[in-house]
């Protein structure tokens, strides 16, 4: 009797929180995710897996962020790559190579560019929220996944907008994990998308906690972000996220 009214609950909050996100704009989902993931901040460990035809390679990675604007990347392995980092800062990025060091502003003819070539554009990792800015977002389909009911978004970007992609397509779990990420091109074709492969419970939460970019023309071209640590919500040190820290991190 204890265990089916403990079900009963469970049940209950499910059901709760799927009524709850049903009532949310299509635009809402997509701050709700965004905010989800990063939180007002966040530490994490990450291990990145660069897969080619005839090449492979991993790295491991440090990150923090505040807010939707802020981001540190520091690579920690392997030693050869030790110390390349990226300071990503009200939509702008600056590289740090110990071997030169030198710390470089990427141009914005770069942004598009590889990020610590990866199938990740710099455009993907700093434009945080872009996304809201500048498409017009729609509701086109629901399903569900492992109870949870999920909105198919449809963003369209505004037609000056400053994007490279002539649509994105989101799939957003009730609980706010994006659980794919299509990115079209001007004709409508497919370029790349981003899936998630595994949920975990990190930090007091779930998240996806390992995701896969993959070329949609290239089917062995990929990379995979698995994080294997992450706390949420912490108190930042204010020298964190300057040219200085990145240079010579404290």
């Amino acid at each position: 009797m204890r265990l089916r009214y403990i079900l009963s609950i469970l049940c209950g909050i499910t059901l709760t929180g799927n009524v709850l996100a049903a009532e949310l704009s299509a635009r809402d989902h997509i701050h709700a995710a965004l905010e989800h993931w990063r939180d007002s901040s966040s530490h994490s460990i990450v291990q990145m897996s660069i897969q080619r035809p005839d090449w492979k390679r991993s790295m491991r990675l440090e990150m923090w962020t505040q807010g939707m604007d802020k981001a540190l990347v520091e690579v920690v392995a392997p030693k050869k790559d030790k110390g390349n980092a990226s300071l990503l800062k009200q939509q702008r990025m600056w590289s740090f190579t110990p071997k030169t060091n030198r710390v470089i502003k990427i141009p914005g003819s770069m942004m598009g560019k590889s990020w610590m070539g990866s199938d990740f554009s710099n455009n993907d990792v700093t434009r945080s929220d872009d996304l809201l800015k500048y498409y017009d977002h729609n509701i086109i389909d629901k399903y569900e996944h492992e109870g949870q009911a999920v909105f198919v978004i449809e963003a369209l970007p505004h037609e000056d907008a400053p994007v490279v992609w002539g649509k994105e397509l989101l799939d957003i779990r009730a609980d706010h994990i994006l659980l794919s990420h299509v990115f079209y091109d001007q004709d409508n074709q497919i370029v790349k998308r981003l899936k998630t492969l595994e949920i975990k419970a990190m930090g007091g939460k779930q998240i996806a906690s390992w995701q896969r970019m993959e070329q949609e023309e290239e089917p062995g071209k990929w990379t995979e972000v698995q994080v294997l640590e992450a706390e949420f919500a912490l108190e930042m040190p204010a020298y964190l996220f300057t040219l200085s820290n990145l240079r010579n991190p404290r």
